[in-house]
């Protein structure tokens, strides 16, 4: 009989979790790991698979919860649509400019990383960033509704546009722009979404 597990599983998850953050995937080492958390090698293979069945894990859950995040900030009644639009763009700046370490968004720098050699990172990305970008389209089509935002525009088209535009905040971030360069990127993209 197999001895019950004594370790906290997303604790361990969430340490293995910010070392492949910290170094990347390639970088990130087992035995740093191990480490880490405090388990032999062996305990995180049996618990957890190899280095790439427990980074998928790790990469899985940081999206599930980047979704999650999305939708607590943007869902919600018609009115104040737009307003919790403008401040989840706000937000997604400010947490940018706040990244001293410039670590950046897991999902864009394993995606980067990977994206050419794993079809799970790959449908990972692509299911995380579809879902986020249909949550933002929700929400423009209830400032829709809600008078805030031409209703003829097209909700899909300026939730890709928006989404591109977060994305590209996260990316100058972690290249260095300035907090007071990301915030007016940030203001602009809402200023130019089409008003009734």
């Amino acid at each position: 009989m197999a001895r019950p597990r004594s370790f906290d599983e997303d604790e361990v998850l969430r340490v293995a979790r910010d070392q492949f953050w910290a170094t990347g995937y390639a970088a990130a080492r087992v035995d740093d790991i191990a480490a880490a958390t405090g388990l032999g090698k062996g305990s995180l293979y049996g618990a957890f698979g190899d280095k790439h069945q427990l980074f998928l894990r790790t990469f899985d859950k940081y999206s599930a919860a980047m979704v999650e995040g999305v939708r607590r900030q943007l869902e919600g009644p018609d009115a104040g649509a737009y307003e919790r639009l403008r401040a989840h763009v706000a937000a997604v700046a400010d947490a940018t400019a706040s990244d001293v370490c410039r670590r950046g968004c897991l999902l864009a720098k394993g995606t980067a990383e990977l994206s050419g050699q794993d079809p799970a990172v790959v449908a990972t990305a692509r299911r995380t960033f579809a879902a986020i970008e249909e949550l933002i389209a929700s929400c423009v089509a209830g400032a829709q509704r809600a008078g805030e935002i031409d209703p003829n525009a097209d909700p899909g088209h300026l939730a890709g546009l928006l989404l591109a535009v977060l994305r590209g905040i996260e990316a100058l971030g972690k290249g260095g722009s300035s907090p007071e360069s990301l915030r007016a990127i940030a203001e602009t993209a809402m200023a130019v979404l089409p008003r009734p």
